[in-house]
């Protein structure tokens, strides 16, 4: 998909990088990030349009960055473009509600198994007691993935809550009290529920988003298949996710 855009002013000083040439050199950013979104998504989701969102998130982090505050530009720029390709995704219905709905039922299926087994339930035990097969049990996982916490669950809903946070987030800017002690009380749990989590989970969660390894690399590394990497992550974030909402921190 050819990409157009209107020349403007790029953020940076006399004899800094121009925008086209920011662009070209954050481009493979922008591919990484899509490649860990779209290992996650069924196919037929278009990865073009996914790159193309991400391209235009970067633009708008190179107009919108402000070098005066003490940030990285490429801080920022992740933001940026992992918020454009989620806001894609959930244009598509491919985050709505629905997924949400499928989600929200698999946790509390997770939960009332684990109580009434005391272990973890297979993907089998899940999908009977869901009335799915395992292979949609398995794109449910797949798609809870993707937004490990929603702004929704934070009690973030409108379209410019949403911005204003992204743009504080990304510049360490958040003077709102409130705010702040939420985001570090979801911090502090969820760093104490990842050293809670069995050990080979609490290792997938490890290499993917402290080391960003994908799940093919991450699965040469525990020497397991890609889909196994990608089931046992699958798990860790339902864990994580059900412990934060029994603390309070996420709307259920």
């Amino acid at each position: 998909m050819a990409l157009a855009y209107a020349p403007v002013q790029a953020p940076v000083s006399e004899g800094s990088p121009s925008r086209d040439e920011l662009i070209a050199q954050y481009l493979p950013e922008v591919k990484r990030i899509v490649s860990r979104v779209v290992c996650h998504l069924p196919p037929g989701v278009d990865r073009e349009d996914l790159l193309h969102a991400g391209i235009i998130g970067l633009i708008q982090a190179i107009e919108r960055f402000d070098p005066t505050r003490n940030n990285k530009f490429i801080t920022y720029a992740t933001f940026r473009i992992k918020g454009a390709v989620l806001s894609e995704l959930r244009s598509r219905d491919f985050l709505g509600r629905s997924v949400r709905k499928k989600l929200r039922q698999m946790e509390k299926a997770s939960g009332q198994l684990e109580l009434k087994l005391g272990r973890s339930a297979s993907a089998e035990e899940l999908a009977s007691e869901l009335g799915v097969r395992v292979d949609e049990l398995d794109e449910i996982k797949k798609m809870s993935c993707i937004s490990f916490i929603s702004f929704e669950e934070i009690g973030i809903h409108s379209a410019e809550e949403k911005e204003d946070l992204i743009s504080r987030l990304a510049n360490g800017d958040i003077e709102d009290a409130l705010t702040l002690t939420r985001l570090k009380e979801i911090q502090t749990a969820l760093a104490q529920a990842v050293e809670e989590l069995p050990e080979k989970e609490k290792m997938v969660i490890s290499l993917y988003y402290g080391d960003e390894l994908t799940m093919k690399e991450a699965g040469e590394v525990l020497e397991v298949s890609e889909s196994r990497v990608s089931q046992i992550h699958s798990q860790a974030v339902a864990r994580l996710r059900k412990k934060l909402q029994r603390e309070g921190l996420l709307e259920d």
